[in-house]
């Protein structure tokens, strides 16, 4: 309030002294009698406007340490207008003074008093900002980080301005990277453009940077995998701004700054969808998630929640999970009709209870235990949650005349040698076996592994590097295929629309990656040297552990589909019968010993087959 006071005894002696000079300068520092005395009496009518409207363009209670060109404007806006009232002004109100003259202010006055009161006004305020930023800075005195920021477009300009606006980020800005030769040796809001992508490493070295800030939003993949690998060999520490369709605001600041990832590093695809076919099955039908809180679960509701359900159902025998799914939809999808269950996919009388009174149209299955070592240790809980709690809702979708049903799947179901990955492939089993009798549509999505779902490795390699090592791998041979989860959830809906009943969809995983080659980049990007500021540790396969993954059952099966990342495996004919009779073995089986579940999986399930020293795992 002090501060807003000095401003308008700041601005009444500036508009008296910018009216002045109008004149002076006008009559050639001569002002005639007639005309200084109409100047005295139009001081106080001028004063009241330019206050009037300064006060309505909020040019006293905005932050000047802040300023920019929307406050510039404002100033302009006000002085403008109060010139035009005051043109006004000078016409209605005029003084009769010697031979019955009119005098009014000549228009030179006016023009000259419009430029001097933007300057004098503007001038004041952006003064008291630089003051202040100048105060702010004597006050803190601290080491600054060097940073190099990639790009020297919008986002970057943006970026800088936000930086520079944050003194407590503590970054002194180097220079910024673009490949653009005709930007070399320009400058963005006084930061010099230094050279292109080839140049980093060099320039990271001579100028000794410490952090790098990626900031071109709309980048292609590939190309932003490029960069990354580049500053890679730099050992400074790696943010980015998402990609240009993540900014929905259309802003750049430092709150949408992030670290850069292994996703990024991999560079996936933005997943296409076809809208129109995943609106005919989702929209306006009621929909359910069996283990809707889980990595997977939560975010198949979130893309559901996208195509406006009638209903959406979700499902989850473990509350905190689902509470905090529940509560982020609320806040995104507020109009979305949602539905917490809390209950197992094991209890049968309570699935036939749920389904009878929602009555889905759609069920997506994600609920599985999938921790492969754990399962091998507990096999009776993988067969009680994955085959028998996947029967439950197999034939409750049956009963309760469900469209269709979407079941997720795994690469570990193939030529499976742990109990978790045969399970899931008796699960793709059963599918097949309903869908030959059923009118509802049953199908399995397969897929491998998830980036930062619960229990993949990125989670666990980045606690490790926050507590300084070191990282363990099992096997510097073993890869893996990977996917992130939007990638997962999206392509999982997208089969589903295009599914007919009966068919297996494998996706599209990209090439395998070596889980080795995974831990020393989540290294680098952490910003320390892998084997020297954190070591890697080799602690062997693991129970049921493969070296090798694989998607497909038989290469020869597989055929494309109209979307270019699903493929579809032919589907094989499975007994109902022997299903049925399976499941009586598998009830009985659970509550005898570990072997005895073994050998059975092995009869029922002819692809899995386990390796000797899996036998003696405790």
């Amino acid at each position: 309030m002090q501060k807003d006071k000095k401003l308008i005894i700041y601005d009444i002696a500036l508009i008296i002294v910018s009216l002045y000079f109008a004149f002076l300068l006008r009559f050639d520092f001569s002002i005639p009698p007639e005309y200084m005395e109409f100047l005295k009496l139009s001081l106080i009518p001028v004063i009241g406007i330019t206050l009037i409207f300064n006060r309505f363009f909020k040019l006293y209670s905005s932050i000047w340490k802040y300023a920019s060109i929307e406050e510039l404007m404002s100033i302009i806006y006000s002085v403008s207008l109060s010139n035009a009232v005051f043109v006004v002004y000078s016409y209605i109100v005029s003084f009769r003074f010697l031979e019955n003259r009119y005098y009014r202010f000549p228009y030179t006055v006016h023009i000259i008093f419009w430029i001097l009161s933007v300057v004098t006004l503007g001038g004041t305020r952006f003064l008291l900002r630089m003051f202040e930023q100048s105060a702010g800075e004597k006050g803190v005195k601290k080491k600054c980080k060097r940073l190099l920021i990639i790009g020297a477009g919008d986002a970057s300009a943006m970026l800088i301005k936000e930086i520079k606006g944050h003194k407590n980020l503590n970054y002194d800005i180097v220079g910024l990277i673009d490949d653009d030769s005709s930007k070399k040796k320009k400058f963005i809001s006084g930061i010099e453009v230094l050279g292109g992508r080839a140049d980093i490493p060099e320039i990271c070295k001579r100028h000794r940077i410490e952090d790098i800030i990626i900031a071109i939003p709309s980048v292609d993949m590939h190309s932003k995998r490029e960069i990354i690998n580049i500053c890679k060999s730099t050992a400074c520490k790696l943010k980015t701004l998402p990609g240009i369709y993540e900014i929905v605001d259309g802003k750049v600041n430092i709150s949408k700054l992030r670290d850069v990832n292994i996703e990024d590093l991999l560079g996936r695809e933005e997943v296409k969808l076809n809208n129109s076919n995943i609106n005919k099955y989702i929209k306006d039908k009621i929909i359910l998630v069996t283990g809707g809180g889980g990595s997977i679960g939560s975010e198949l509701c979130r893309q559901i929640a996208r195509f406006y359900p009638k209903q959406l159902l979700i499902l989850d025998i473990y509350e905190n999970n689902v509470y905090d799914v529940q509560m982020e939809l609320n806040y995104n999808h507020p109009e979305v009709n949602k539905k917490v269950i809390i209950a197992s996919i094991r209890d049968d009388d309570r699935l036939n209870e749920i389904f009878s009174h929602y009555k889905p149209d759609v069920v997506f299955h994600a609920a599985a235990h999938k921790h492969v070592p754990l399962m091998e240790m507990n096999p009776a809980e993988a067969v009680k949650n994955n085959i028998i709690g996947t029967y439950n809702v197999l034939k409750c979708c049956n009963d309760y005349n469900v469209k269709k049903f979407v079941q997720i799947s795994t690469d570990k179901a193939v030529n499976p040698t742990n109990i978790m990955g045969a399970t899931k492939r008796f699960c793709e089993m059963m599918v097949q076996a309903f869908d030959a009798v059923s009118k509802t549509e049953y199908v399995a999505v397969r897929f491998g592994n998830v980036l930062g779902s619960n229990g993949s490795v990125i989670p666990l390699f980045k606690k490790q590097i926050s507590h300084g090592g070191p990282v363990t791998v099992t096997d510097p041979k073993i890869n893996r295929f990977f996917m992130t989860i939007p990638e997962a959830a999206q392509l999982v809906i997208q089969a589903g629309a295009i599914a007919h009943g009966g068919e297996i969809f494998v996706l599209d995983m990209g090439k395998p990656v070596k889980i080795v080659d995974l831990a020393r980049d989540l290294i680098t990007l952490s910003g320390y040297r892998p084997d020297e500021d954190i070591k890697i540790e080799y602690t062997g396969l693991r129970p049921g552990e493969k070296l090798y993954e694989e998607l497909l059952m038989n290469e020869l099966a597989l055929t494309s589909t109209e979307h270019k990342k699903i493929f579809v495996e032919k589907p094989n004919k499975i007994d109902m019968k022997f299903i049925e009779e399976s499941i009586l073995e598998f009830k009985e089986v659970v509550y005898e010993d570990r072997e005895h579940i073994f050998k059975l999986m092995e009869e029922k399930v002819p692809t899995y087959t386990r390796k000797n020293n899996e036998r003696e795992s405790a």
